[in-house]
């Protein structure tokens, strides 16, 4: 168990590498404008409804809010750009936010950006492929188990279609 925490902490510190540079985090409050409401397919609703909505509030309540190991998951961009515990702003990425899955937003976030997937991918949005959901989701039994990637994706589903 501890070896898989070990890797699943140096999965997250490599990938926080890839996010360097230019790209920090921005929160939720930042992504629901643009993500929210029946003409925007209920994205943000879609989310919240979801359990990575509540995955801080299930460590709150077994007293594990400043464990670390569970920060890493339970949470967005702990001490990888995001916050790190003792900040002011920690209450901004509680939970598994978008940017735990599509990377730091603070450029992609952008109307224009987020219009034309090609240069949102240039300016910092994750393609989201398997290795994205297995740093956390390890198949442990802590992590609920066996980890089924395509089955994981449809309890998760929030794509947007344009009507």
């Amino acid at each position: 168990m501890k070896k898989l925490i070990v890797l699943a902490i140096a999965l997250m510190f490599m990938l926080s590498l890839a996010y360097a540079g230019d790209f920090s985090y921005v929160g939720v409050k930042r992504c629901r404008g643009c993500q929210k409401g029946e003409r925007k397919g209920n994205v943000y609703e879609t989310w919240l409804s979801k359990k990575h909505a509540k995955a801080f509030e299930n460590i709150k309540a077994k007293g594990e809010e400043k464990n670390e190991k569970c920060l890493a998951c339970h949470t967005t961009g702990f001490n990888n750009g995001g916050y790190k515990i003792g900040d002011a702003n920690n209450v901004n990425y509680e939970g598994v936010q978008c940017e735990s899955c599509h990377g730091p937003g603070s450029v992609y976030k952008k109307i224009s950006l987020m219009k034309n997937r090609e240069e949102a991918l240039k300016n910092g949005l994750v393609d989201i492929k398997e290795e994205t959901c297995t740093g956390c989701h390890d198949g442990s039994e802590h992590a609920g188990g066996k980890f089924n990637y395509q089955e994981a994706l449809k309890q998760i589903d929030h794509t947007y279609t344009k009507k």
